[in-house]
């Protein structure tokens, strides 16, 4: 049987690799959110992790590797919107490495504050995809600082499956856990624990209008253009349409074809959601993942009765809330 780069191995050694580092988030319930689903929902809190949301796991496994396998690192660079930028900066501090991230001009105050607390090197580019790359290749060639990808990276989809890991144990029969999907680092690793774990758990993508994640899946192929584009959606943390080449295969591999597509106002539901029944303070791409397990969940066959729903992030820039904020502008 073919064995991808991320398997149960790799995530048990980050889960004890990390354990110093990152928060064991709880999981939250919710009755209300459960009469409303008509099913019972598990709601693992990252959103309440080291830097606001999961990143912070991925980041970490793969600067302790860094270390780890090249004791003289100079340091290391990415580039993000933001979650995973906080989460390497944390991670670098933790090791003592110097880090440099490149975020695109317009990424929420809060995050590039955070950013710069964390005494990382904060660098701004256009805001494409291209940008972004292109910028943190140069930075990385003139200083010889290590590229961690935010989410095409073994290393960092291992540290994202050690969510499912702390998840299942609590919650051993789950049918369902949905996760809202950017570039697919948290899909991949998340999907391949539940299925070593729970066969019987189906992992559900959750992706903005315009991703058409469900097409690529069902044709195994990666039918994005070349190179990739941000799309237009509220949710800055899951706005990259395509998913990374390294992650694809695994979520082929592991993840339910089916796909849940949101609209920018139902993002805004879901974390409305969770402010108003958790009082949980969630992003966007949280409310995607909470509005899928909560309105959309009675779509699947056969019905999934106990559903696991991770919070991404709760990084919400207070002065852009998105239900003040006309969604235009985004």
């Amino acid at each position: 049987m073919f064995r991808t780069p991320v398997e149960m191995e790799e995530v048990q050694a980050a889960a004890l690799r990390i354990r110093p580092f990152v928060h064991a988030t709880p999981v939250l319930t919710s009755t209300s959110l459960d009469a409303i689903a008509g099913r019972q929902l598990f709601f693992k809190a990252e959103n309440l992790q080291k830097t606001g949301s999961f990143k912070a796991r991925g980041a970490c496994n793969a600067v302790l590797l860094e270390k780890e396998r090249n004791p003289e690192s100079v340091g290391v660079v990415t580039h993000s919107s933001g979650n995973h930028a906080q989460a390497l900066a944390y991670a670098a501090k933790c090791v003592k490495l110097p880090c440099t991230v490149v975020v695109p001009r317009g990424t929420p105050k809060v995050k590039c504050e955070a950013i710069r607390r964390l005494g990382a090197d904060l660098v701004f580019c256009h805001p494409t995809p291209h940008s972004r790359v292109d910028t943190c290749a140069s930075i990385a060639e003139e200083t010889g600082k290590t590229i961690i990808h935010s989410s095409d990276n073994y290393d960092v989809m291992a540290g994202q499956g050690t969510i499912a890991l702390e998840l299942l144990e609590e919650v051993p029969d789950l049918d369902a856990i949905v996760v809202a999907t950017g570039g697919g680092g948290m899909l991949a690793g998340v999907s391949a624990v539940a299925q070593n774990i729970q066969p019987k758990c189906q992992v559900y993508a959750v992706e903005p209008v315009g991703k058409d994640l469900q097409r690529c899946l069902k044709a195994k192929q990666r039918l994005w253009p070349e190179p990739s584009t941000f799309l237009h959606t509220v949710a800055d943390a899951i706005r990259l349409r395509a998913i990374g080449h390294l992650a694809f295969p695994i979520i082929c591999k592991y993840a339910s074809p089916r796909v849940f597509t949101v609209t920018d106002h139902q993002m805004i539901e879901g974390m409305k959601f969770a402010f108003v029944h958790m009082k949980q303070v969630v992003e966007a791409a949280a409310g995607a993942g909470v509005y899928a397990g909560v309105k959309l969940m009675g779509e699947v066959a056969p019905a999934a009765h106990k559903v696991g729903v991770i919070l991404c992030g709760g990084n919400v820039d207070l002065d852009n809330l998105p239900w003040v904020t006309p969604l235009t502008t985004y």
